[in-house]
């Protein structure tokens, strides 16, 4: 693969860590649902203003109304709610680990909703190493002792749960341009989110520039603007290597917590994201790539 492409793959993996990273500098001034009207909201804008400027015919397809809300729903309305949620009681670091359950989540309901890709034995042991993996991130939470609450982690895992119907849900739109999917079931999944954070939180108020300065990042670029890029990226470089995003984002997520926010990482984490690496290394096949051109040297 050319090294422009594994560029936008580094760039993609450190943006989408860093989102976690900017839930914690809006959750400095407005609540969590505000938050994520916030993001979902300037998201779907930045995909219409791409659909506008790229004059991409956008009709509503209203054989998919039910289908698009369902997405919606699973794709942004919940998960991106259920990270912030959860971000009131666990560091970014910790959030942006779980997030890497998300192909481990993927591979459970393929298995299991019809169409689906049914998992293999190794697909299997990836998935158990996945879960192991994150069992150990949260024994210092279930024991009381670490820096995370018990119930933000469970919060958080909820979605890499969405995550995982929503790829497996995303056959269901074979030809519809991914753009306008994105922009629709993110519009979609806005207008979910706007009626419960008015009712709970009010509108959002910000004053700080730096809370404004996030909320532009996290909506128009690590929303529209990398969906946008990834829809583009993974025909040409394929869907595996376009999972190592997989890997980096967790990294980022943990260099800007520990770094920029001075969060506690605690061993457990370290542990817990090392275990979760080996079970995506075994999921795409990585691992036994490498085991076997090792056989091949010797």
């Amino acid at each position: 693969m050319e090294l422009r492409y594994w560029l936008v793959i580094f760039a993609l993996g450190i943006g989408w860590g860093g989102s976690f990273f900017f839930n914690e500098i809006l959750l400095r001034e407005i609540g969590p649902l505000s938050v994520s009207l916030v993001r979902v909201g300037f998201g779907a804008l930045g995909c219409w203003i791409w659909i506008a400027a790229r004059r991409i015919p956008a009709p509503f397809p209203k054989e998919l109304a039910g289908a698009l809300l369902i997405f919606g729903a699973i794709q942004y309305a919940l998960p991106l709610t259920f990270y912030p949620l959860a971000q009131q009681g666990i560091t970014s670091s910790a959030a942006g680990i779980i997030n890497a359950a998300t192909p481990i989540c993927a591979v459970i309901f393929g298995h299991f909703l019809p169409g689906g890709e049914r998992a293999t034995k190794v697909k299997s042991l990836a998935v158990g190493l996945g879960f192991a993996g994150i069992v150990v991130l949260m024994l210092p939470a279930a024991r009381g002792d670490g820096v995370n609450a018990l119930w933000g982690l469970l919060v958080a895992l909820l979605a890499p749960v969405c995550y995982g119907i929503a790829v497996n849900y995303l056959r269901r739109f074979q030809g519809m341009d991914r753009v306008v999917l994105t922009a629709w079931s993110a519009t979609i999944g806005a207008a979910m989110i706007l009626p419960v954070s008015l009712t709970l939180e009010g509108l959002p108020v910000m004053h700080r520039p730096e809370t404004w300065a996030a909320a532009l990042i996290i909506g128009f670029v690590l929303t529209s603007a990398a969906f946008i890029t990834m829809f583009w990226l993974i025909p040409i470089v394929g869907a595996t290597a376009a999972s190592t995003i997989t890997f980096i984002a967790p990294i980022s997520a943990v260099v800007l917590g520990v770094f920029v926010l001075k969060e506690r990482l605690e061993p457990e984490h370290l542990l817990g994201m090392a275990i979760i690496f080996v079970a995506l290394l075994i999921l795409d096949g990585r691992l036994a790539k490498w085991l076997g051109r090792g056989k091949l040297a010797r």
